[in-house]
């Protein structure tokens, strides 16, 4: 039976500056049967972005990154279900949008390696730190085996 597990997603700005993307975005991870257990719309400051985006900063990209992400508004959500990490990750496709097929997140609504309209968590680790960065816990659902049946 596979682990059910939370992920962040994020929907980058020029997926959320395009009208029905975002709806079209969430109805395919709970297509997919991830439960969307918390959900909200930020404009990130170049100091929040510059945070989530700390483990890049030595990176040659990491000033366009933040540039970029800070360019309008963001929709963060915390995804729930079995394997989510994983699930996320193959809705996505691949980082680079030219190279993720028709079908995919980043297929559909990306253009490139930057501008590839969504983040998904890579592991564990990662999902608890991120989502932990954008949310707390009262603004989250009970998992869903604390659940009343």
């Amino acid at each position: 039976m596979a682990d059910v597990q939370r992920t962040l997603s994020i929907i980058k700005p020029d997926a959320t500056g395009r009208p029905g993307v975002v709806g079209q975005i969430l109805a395919r991870f709970e297509e997919a049967g991830l439960q969307i257990v918390a959900l909200k719309k930020v404009q990130l400051s170049e100091e929040l972005a510059k945070g989530f985006y700390a483990v890049h900063k030595e990176r040659p990209f990491y000033g366009d990154l933040i540039k970029f992400m800070t360019s309008g508004p963001v929709v963060v959500s915390v995804l729930e279900g079995p394997d989510a990490i994983a699930k996320n990750r193959e809705l996505m496709g691949p980082t680079n949008s030219e190279e993720a097929p028709a079908g995919t997140i980043r297929g559909d609504f990306g253009t490139d390696i930057e501008r590839n309209a969504a983040h998904g968590s890579d592991a564990p680790e990662t999902a608890r730190v991120e989502i932990a960065y954008f949310f707390n816990a009262s603004e989250m659902l009970a998992p869903v085996e604390a659940v009343p049946a």
